[in-house]
């Protein structure tokens, strides 16, 4: 799957679970947020494709998909990334 199509099956399964996703510049990679009771997820624009992809697969992970439906490659990217980025962290 190309990382387009990864991104907008990310926004779509966003958007089932009432986030919205905007995107910045800034001196940030991205995250979860609530902005005035307003689920926001933030991504730097400046990122490659790759990398946005990666963020938003993590921070939609720790906000938890269990009740979303997601197609067998993106849910594997998506715990793919999450398995990635708890290795890194530790």
């Amino acid at each position: 799957m190309k990382q387009e199509e990864l991104i907008q099956e990310l926004h779509a399964a966003a958007a089932q679970i009432g986030i919205t996703i905007r995107y910045e510049r800034g001196d940030f990679e991205g995250g979860y947020c609530i902005l005035r009771d307003q689920k926001l997820l933030l991504i730097n624009r400046r990122l490659m494709p790759t990398r946005k992809a990666s963020v938003l697969a993590t921070a939609l992970y720790g906000i938890g998909l269990d009740n979303v439906y997601l197609k067998p490659a993106v849910r594997e990217f998506v715990e793919d990334e999450a398995a990635r980025n708890m290795r890194i962290t530790q």
